[in-house]
């Protein structure tokens, strides 16, 4: 982390020894077929190497091509909301703050399969699980500068110039912060490499929905707004007012009052104590939108918990975070779902443990499919 993480590449040789694909290549086919399941394929045709082709999926059997031809690549991402296998092996990067680990990519690749290179605004592992890889990498312009191919279905590329050029086998992990692109090319076909990716929040967007849900949220206490006559009104009427506006000669000029009236409520908003740390917490936890949840009634604590594949957990001083929604705690109770949140999982001992309120809590997550009862 001090030496490479957002700085430079690091190839770990059998980082990994002995690692196993989640799944079988023929699973992967049909897994690809399913809807709620995001998947692309992607063919490299011709001599140029030029003449690309994109198909999002579902992919049925039929719609790859066959195994022996050359040139393609099957991609599918989120396989850890799918195969327990793939979660596990996210899990192995539990070193890294949760909160920015997104999901883990499988892709298959024959002979020569690839994505061209590219460039990406996020970190990334690469492990290789099956066959080979010829991973060629290279510093980069950020992505809004890079000069990309024209005509072509991907944002390959223009000029790439390598300045490392590695083939990884079976347990080999190539990290690649952003900004540094990367070509990889399968090596005599049957080629499987997990990406293991990370979310990288766009100011601008984290902006807008933070203060969307802060908004969401307000409680609606105009009576210090300074606004005419806003004191009278109800929470459900905040509206601006202007009983002191005279008559105007320049309509098109913003009025000055209704400029303040617009900062002030940005910055009550700001405002409330733990307010922004509270939705920052939830913004975080918020699950995919192709995300749901099985809901299991008839579970119980007793033997302990662990949570489902999809949720999402985290905490800070003073909140527990899960799937989009806040709960205060402290004492005992705060320790013991931290431990949950961290380790996803809490022994039936520790359940025990909990006060009624927080195993009240708990059976709530687990009727609503958020956590599972141990086996």
């Amino acid at each position: 982390m001090r030496r490479h993480w957002q700085k430079k590449p690091l190839l770990v040789r059998q980082a990994w020894p002995g690692v196993q694909p989640p799944l079988a290549r023929a699973a992967l086919f049909d897994l690809a077929g399913n809807e709620g399941v995001e998947s692309r394929l992607v063919e490299q045709r011709g001599q140029s190497g030029s003449d690309w082709k994109l198909r999002h999926g579902p992919l049925p059997r039929r719609a790859l091509p066959p195994v022996s031809r050359p040139g393609w690549t099957l991609l599918v991402q989120g396989l850890d909301l799918h195969v327990p296998a793939a979660h596990a092996m996210l899990s192995q990067f539990a070193w890294l703050p949760q909160v920015r680990l997104d999901d883990l990519m499988l892709s298959w690749a024959s002979d020569g399969g690839g994505v061209g290179p590219h460039l990406d605004s996020y970190d990334v592992f690469l492990v290789q699980v099956q066959g080979k890889r010829r991973w060629r990498v290279g510093p980069c312009l950020d992505a809004a500068s890079a000069a990309w191919q024209t005509g072509v279905p991907l944002k390959i590329l223009r000029d790439f110039q390598p300045l490392h050029d590695w083939v990884l086998d079976a347990g080999d992990m190539l990290y690649l912060p952003p900004g540094w692109g990367h070509d990889g090319v399968a090596v005599g076909g049957d080629c499987m490499t997990c990406s293991i990716g990370f979310r990288a929040p766009a100011a601008s967007a984290l902006a807008a929905e933070l203060l969307q849900r802060l908004a969401d949220v307000d409680d609606g206490d105009d009576s210090h707004d300074g606004n005419d006559g806003a004191a009278a009104q109800t929470p459900t009427q905040r509206l601006y007012r202007d009983a002191s506006q005279p008559a105007t000669a320049t309509p098109a000029a913003v009025p000055v009052a209704l400029q303040d009236f617009a900062r002030r409520a940005v910055q009550r908003l700001l405002a409330q104590p733990l307010a922004l740390e509270r939705a920052l917490g939830e913004v975080l936890t918020e699950p995919k939108p192709q995300v749901w949840f099985n809901a299991s009634p008839a579970a119980t604590a007793q033997q302990g918990v662990r949570l489902a594949a999809a949720t999402r957990m985290a905490y800070d001083d003073r909140h527990i975070y899960i799937n989009g929604e806040s709960f205060i705690a402290a004492g005992r109770d705060a320790r013991l779902i931290r431990v949950l949140a961290d380790s996803r999982s809490l022994t039936a001992a520790d359940c025990k443990r909990l006060s009624a309120q927080a195993a009240l809590l708990l059976q709530d997550w687990l009727d609503n499919g958020w956590l599972l009862a141990q086996s």
